[in-house]
């Protein structure tokens, strides 16, 4: 059977899992989407739950499903880098000895990040990191990692079940997600609509380097477009592969064109990161007065903004530019251009009610 004849999606409601879950049910086939909670707003979808982290409910949600393969795109964030290492390499394990029960997976994909060249958030930027662009041959760092452990997990169980594999390592990722706070894209739209209701500046965040450095993201469907061309090309099989936009740009140039698209005024770096935590403390009423007022589907700031994650991607001292050489000599043509990302993830959003008009 051809991989995507029976696909399983893993975080089916993320970013990446409901990009997949758009572009997966136009290939045809049965398209099984696995969550720990919410259903997927894609209604091809047939919807599975469980608790990610229990194996008896992913031995009992998956029996007799008989997937082709899979996409793991879910995390669960832990308070120390040791347990993120012991809870998502579970995951993973669990997730392909339940999937994999009955021999039908062909290929998994795996996505990870660029923390596998940066290390964990415990030891981030720490060390001797790999210069830029970040390559797929670069040796593991030192400091322990939970992207390690997954992949490590991956391929123990590739050789158990003799499926292929891939690995996706995405940049920051800018799309849509119903119900996912860690979202640079919906986490900056509100704050923008924070700035609007108070009368602030919609002020840069992070750091000099980030400002004024060169950088890239991955648009969830780019990401998603990659990990299903990895599943059908044997040029992709059993290989780490980067996955950003391909192009290039700096936040001097993108804040200002993103605050007219949030219609906003812009304010750039000074002298030192003024992080958004710090902006927006303290303003949970001020969203819950506009969630009220516009009708919005979520009036919980901490449910659509994810202000620390934000933090940590713009507040970085270091260069993150990312090679795609492998993926391109392989075959994978893919470009998307990151200011027209954040463009539709906006109006997405704003179609879902996540955020108010601009």
């Amino acid at each position: 059977m051809h991989p995507l004849s029976r696909p399983l999606v893993v975080g089916v409601t993320g970013i990446a899992g409901h990009a997949l879950a758009q572009r997966l049910t136009r290939q045809g086939g049965h398209l099984l989407g696995l969550s720990r909670r919410g259903t997927s707003p894609v209604p091809e979808v047939e919807s599975l739950h469980a608790d990610l982290t229990d194996p008896d409910a992913l031995r009992k949600v998956l029996a007799g499903t008989r997937p082709t393969s899979v996409f793991l795109t879910a995390w669960a964030r832990q308070e120390t880098e040791e347990d993120n290492i012991r809870v998502n390499g579970a995951m993973v394990r669990d997730v392909l000895e339940a999937a994999g029960a009955e021999g039908t997976v062909a290929h998994v994909a795996l996505m990870t990040g660029l923390k596998h060249y940066l290390g964990p958030f415990e030891a981030y930027g720490e060390g001797t990191l790999p210069e830029t662009p970040f390559v797929e041959t670069e040796p593991r760092l030192e400091a322990a990692n939970f992207y390690y452990a997954q992949e490590d997990e991956l391929f123990a169980a590739a050789a158990r079940h003799r499926f292929t594999w891939s690995v996706h390592r995405a940049h920051t990722v800018v799309g849509y997600a119903v119900g996912n706070a860690m979202n640079i894209a919906s986490t900056l739209a509100v704050y923008a609509a924070l700035c609007r209701e108070t009368g602030r500046r919609f002020t840069f965040p992070g750091s000099a380097q980030q400002w004024d450095g060169l950088t890239d993201m991955s648009d969830a469907g780019q990401v998603a477009d990659h990990m299903i061309w990895a599943a059908g090309s044997p040029a992709a099989h059993d290989q780490a592969l980067n996955v950003v936009d391909g192009d290039v740009f700096r936040w001097r140039w993108m804040w200002p064109r993103l605050a007219e698209l949030l219609d906003v005024e812009p304010e750039g770096f000074e002298e030192k990161p003024r992080p958004l935590v710090e902006q927006t403390a303290g303003t949970e009423d001020i969203w819950a007065r506009i969630a009220e007022r516009e009708g919005l589907r979520q009036s919980r700031l901490d449910r659509v903004a994810s202000f620390w994650h934000t933090d940590g991607d713009l507040g970085r001292d270091i260069e993150c530019v990312t090679d795609m050489t492998r993926s391109r000599l392989a075959g994978f043509t893919g470009y998307v251009r990151t200011l027209d990302a954040f463009a539709r993830a906006f109006e997405a959003l704003r179609a879902d009610r996540i955020i108010p008009q601009a």
